[in-house]
């Protein structure tokens, strides 16, 4: 089985700015309506296994960490006001989804492809974000990452060709870089480069010698801390409960609150199909 693991919050602002460049109003439910249109293309693509992570809420434990963390401020109320709608529309439509509060998306679907992994029957796990992020989770060819809207799929092979560093090393390279969307800075004079051909050298930020990053080495094993991903969430025990098995009784009343038929009867016709194969 391949298991396929997508990036809820993502896709929820993907669909959103979509949405505002094509339109100068958008729909209540209108986001929540393409994530799920999306989930419908990948099971009329033969995906069986799916499991969507989303924020809960945007603050995690790194915020006790770095001030400067990522917030939910200035996040458009339109957007935001879909954040729990859209769990609710997936739980209705029979997809696993895991709305993270302590934890991030991000640690969810590097936990979900953790446990996958470890399944024998498992032949691939699909990781359907570009968050360079979940780069450091990628396993040869058995985790790999999918970026939907360049269509690329990386293997370990694909992240050292992108990063210059090998997959366990992306917290290192991006303590060392920064992730401006993530809030912290990295060090200064680290570029792209420099961080791996450093990483390239010494390894880990933990072997680097004391002379090499100065006074900025416990900064920089601090930023690492908040780039690497947790994968001892408790998500699922079994990859069988991945498996998608049609909708649940308050799917309709969840399409007509969102005013989308068409998705209504794109779902009914999986089901009827999903019935069909037994």
């Amino acid at each position: 089985m391949i298991v396929h693991l997508v990036d809820g919050t993502y896709e929820l602002f993907r669909h959103f700015y979509g949405i505002r460049r094509f339109k100068k109003t958008d729909p209540p439910f209108g986001a929540v309506s393409g994530v799920l249109h999306t989930v419908a293309q990948m099971l009329e693509g033969g995906a069986t296994h799916i499991g969507v992570a989303t924020d809960h809420v945007i603050e995690s434990f790194r915020n006790e960490l770095w001030q400067d963390y990522k917030t939910g401020e200035g996040i458009e109320p339109n957007l935001h006001a879909q954040f729990f709608p859209l769990e609710e529309a997936l739980e209705a439509m029979g997809v696993a989804v895991w709305p993270m509060i302590e934890l991030e998306a991000d640690d969810a679907l590097a936990s979900a492809a953790h446990i996958a992994s470890q399944d024998e029957r498992v032949q691939k796990v699909c990781i359907w974000t570009p968050d360079k992020d979940l780069a450091q989770c990628v396993v040869a060819d058995r985790v790999v990452q999918v970026d939907r809207k360049s269509g690329q799929v990386r293997n370990a092979e694909a992240v050292r060709t992108k990063f210059g560093v090998v997959p366990t090393l992306i917290p290192d390279y991006l303590a060392l870089v920064g992730d401006a969307a993530d809030g912290y800075p990295g060090i200064s004079g680290c570029g792209p480069k420099t961080a791996a051909r450093l990483l390239e050298r010494y390894g880990p930020l933990e072997d680097f010698p004391p002379g090499i990053l100065r006074a900025d080495h416990d900064r920089a094993l601090l930023f690492k801390k908040l780039a690497t991903l947790r994968t001892d969430a408790p998500l699922f025990s079994n990859t069988d409960q991945l498996r998608w098995r049609g909708t649940t009784g308050s799917f309709a009343s969840t399409t007509e609150k969102m005013d989308d038929a068409r998705l209504a009867t794109r779902v009914q016709n999986l089901e009827n199909n999903f019935r069909e194969k037994g």
